[in-house]
């Protein structure tokens, strides 16, 4: 009789892979910032699921919140159509912790599709067809917001994309010049996550807003990865002072459920309304579980201290890290860091060093010779100093 296969012999069966070499690590049961394999080996979460598990795995009232909504209902109706009550509260709630004015929430299923929607939107309200992004900025992997990935190594294979897309460098402030009348919105990260964390400039950001104001184009900024506490405010924004048009948001927006917006003023939201009626459309987006979740981990985000600790949790990082030898660099804000190691090799090595001492972590998608460090928010500085042992290591394992 033949054997029935494992599940990871049917993982590398069925599941469809985007990658060679997968980490292929089975995990079981995760809680707090630590995942557990079958056979019991302990990980630390270095990388919450890239930026999603801020408030850790399994916070008991982000799982209360989706069982008591399960109970009562799952999908009803294409969004928009009818009163659900946990989007209507997370969407008063994400309101009022915007900036003023930003009142009005569109709620759908991703980062991706967050980042379409803007764009869309943007089109929709200017009557303008140019889009300007940056280079090494990721949005996404569809059509569109891979149009405006800036990296040509991840689309060079899907072109014909979309067209009037011009790159800027990040933190030139020379290239905001060729931002002008004719461009519909700038789409920007106000820290560029998957380059290797690159901070923006003294300055880049607000200049890059007035010449947005100056020229009538709409300003994108993309949250999804830098949102919900990650750098010490609950959105890059406010670090940065810096308020754009529209911003998106996705990733720990759902507390471990999938779950994707953008917000802005409703005068520019009420555009969808009109020529045509159903300008944007999403059959799940803002689904009531899904909802209730984000509700619910927003709640414990506003309520715990860890929004203001990631501060001094990252300067004990890059003060015990940063002295070990192999280490040229320490990059990023708040818990959102990258450790420089110097080569690819390296950082492979790295990571399967880090993964034998029970540390799960990874690189950027365009920066392969440094590793992730960004845990859930709520690591407490025993459990961030016994990662930090583990770190240090591996650094003193590789060759």
């Amino acid at each position: 009789m033949k054997n029935k296969p494992t599940i990871r012999e049917q993982f590398f069966a069925h599941v469809g892979q985007t990658s060679p070499s997968p980490l292929g690590i089975e995990i079981q049961k995760a809680e707090g910032v630590f995942l557990l394999s079958p056979g019991g080996k302990q990980y630390v979460d270095l990388i919450s699921g890239v930026s999603v598990s801020n408030v850790g795995h399994a916070r008991p009232e982000v799982i209360r919140a989706i069982k008591e909504q399960a109970d009562a209902y799952t999908h009803l109706m294409v969004y928009g159509e009818i009163i659900q009550r946990p989007q209507v509260q997370l969407a008063s709630l994400l309101a009022e912790n915007l900036p003023r004015g930003m009142s009005s929430v569109y709620f759908v299923n991703s980062g991706s599709e967050a980042n379409e929607a803007a764009l869309k939107l943007a089109k929709r309200v200017t009557g303008r067809g140019q889009i300007a992004c940056f280079r090494n900025a990721y949005h996404g992997s569809t059509h569109g917001t891979l149009s405006v990935m800036g990296n040509e190594d991840f689309r060079q294979a899907f072109r014909p994309l979309l067209p009037g897309i011009t790159a800027l460098e990040f933190n030139n402030f020379k290239d905001l010049n060729k931002i002008d009348g004719t461009f519909a919105c700038v789409i920007a990260e106000p820290l560029q996550a998957e380059a290797g964390v690159i901070t923006p400039a003294p300055g880049f950001l607000p200049a890059l807003r007035k010449r947005c104001a100056d020229t009538g184009t709409l300003l994108i900024f993309d949250e999804v990865q830098t949102g919900f506490g990650r750098l010490g405010t609950l959105f890059a924004m406010e670090k940065y002072g810096v308020v754009p048009d529209i911003v998106t948001l996705a990733k720990a927006l759902g507390g471990g459920m999938p779950l994707g917006a953008l917000a802005c003023n409703p005068e520019l939201m009420n555009a969808w309304q009109n020529n045509p009626v159903l300008g944007h459309i999403t059959t799940f987006g803002g689904h009531p579980v899904c909802c209730a979740a984000g509700l619910a981990s927003l709640k414990v985000l506003l309520q715990e201290p860890w929004i203001e600790q990631a501060g001094e949790k990252a300067s004990y990082v890059r003060q015990v890290i940063r002295a070990h030898p192999r280490v040229k660099e320490i990059r990023g804000e708040g818990l959102l860091l990258a450790v420089e190691l110097g080569s690819a090799d390296s950082l492979q090595q790295m990571i399967s060093l880090l993964l034998e001492e029970g540390v799960l972590s990874d690189w950027f998608l365009y920066c392969d010779t440094a590793f992730r460090i960004s845990p859930p928010l709520c690591i407490s500085m025993q459990e961030l100093e016994y990662t930090c042992r583990k770190v240090l290591n591996a650094l003193d394992r590789l060759k």
